[in-house]
């Protein structure tokens, strides 16, 4: 088997030795297991896989993080395992079958290119709640604001090519947000993606994992927030701007003129904010700033357009030109065109190459 087998681990209990056993007894001869910093109550499980021939131990003196826990796991495979197909990352507590990491490796080796993740079915009665809930909401906001469609977004398990541990390294996170900037950086790092369905498997309602559902779930979410923040805080600028030069114009125009004048007003104000902290602080484009440009205020205009039409349409549809419900009518738009205008930005507007 021509694949390494990585497991990061924390204070373990017995439940590591018996992932580490099971993949011995199916024949693996190459695992990695990454201590990260396990207190010396803890050390026990480390002592005894370490006098296997098939496993070899890293340890962190202090605790890093998972993500850091992977990194270093990737750093030792590129310095010593050069002619591998790739490697699959394995949680220690059992919840992986060794059945499913080798349906994920034989997928991986037929494929050569993609990433392959292990996915589970969340729709069984032996879900935990927390975890159902956190899947589904980070599915949702993988799918609408990253264009990214993938089933499993919580998944420790996942095979991938040797071509692209490089890369993986340079993925920023060290610990539970690593495993999601990963997926959220496949388009961006043009590395393609394959799911193998495995079995749900949930041990005392996974009491074990070392995941703090606050802590850990805000540094999840804050590269998705940060994502999403320029584009919402650009929003907030066009709208107040909006406002401003809808009250300041007053019934001195017709409304058409004035929703026009206001739209292109405030967008221009809001656009410049926009561009400039996206290529900067959101997609981080090394793109030319020309091009960068010349795009954006394509979809800038094309986006202008839409919503004036449609504040203007159902302006008249409401027969209504009261401020108050011409600037909501441009919120309700706006939330639409946000979610269309960030899928363009970041596939086409940003895109290096």
């Amino acid at each position: 088997m021509n694949t390494t087998i990585i497991i990061p681990s924390l204070n373990p209990d017995s439940k590591l030795e018996k992932v580490v056993e099971g993949l011995v007894e199916a024949g693996y001869e190459d695992i990695v297991v990454v201590n990260d910093g396990s207190d010396t109550e803890h050390m026990e499980p480390f002592k005894r896989l370490g006098k296997l021939k098939q496993c070899t131990i890293l340890t962190h003196e202090v605790n890093k993080g998972k993500g850091r826990a992977l990194k270093t796991a990737f750093s030792y495979i590129l310095e010593n395992r050069k002619n591998i197909d790739g490697v699959v990352t394995v949680d220690g507590d059992n919840q992986h079958q060794v059945k499913d990491i080798t349906a994920c490796r034989d997928l991986m080796v037929k494929e050569e290119n993609a990433i392959i993740l292990g996915c589970r079915e969340f729709s069984g009665e032996n879900v935990p709640a927390r975890s159902k809930f956190g899947n589904n909401f980070t599915r949702f906001i993988f799918r609408v604001a990253c264009g990214v469609n993938i089933s499993d977004t919580q998944t420790g398990l996942r095979a991938i090519p040797f071509q692209h541990l490089d890369k993986m390294l340079k993925i920023e996170g060290e610990r539970f947000e690593y495993e999601t900037n990963m997926l959220l950086s496949l388009k961006k790092l043009d590395i393609p993606y394959k799911e193998q369905r495995i079995e749900t498997v949930y041990i005392e309602e996974n009491q074990t994992s070392h995941f703090n559902p606050i802590v850990d779930s805000i540094k999840i979410y804050k590269i998705i927030l940060k994502f999403m923040f320029s584009s919402v805080a650009s929003s907030v600028i066009d709208i107040v701007m909006f406002s401003i030069f809808v009250w300041s114009i007053g019934n001195r125009l017709d409304n058409n003129t004035r929703v026009f004048i206001a739209t292109v007003g405030a967008r221009i104000i809001s656009s410049i904010f926009n561009c400039i902290f996206n290529k900067k602080a959101v997609f981080k484009s090394n793109a030319s700033f020309k091009k960068v440009l010349v795009r954006y205020y394509i979809v800038c205009v094309i986006q202008m357009s839409i919503s004036y039409l449609l504040v203007s349409g159902l302006s008249w549809l409401l027969a209504t030109s009261a401020e108050l419900l011409l600037v909501i009518i441009k919120i309700v738009v706006d939330v639409v065109l946000f979610f269309i205008s960030y899928r363009v930005q970041k596939a086409w507007v940003y895109k290096e190459s």
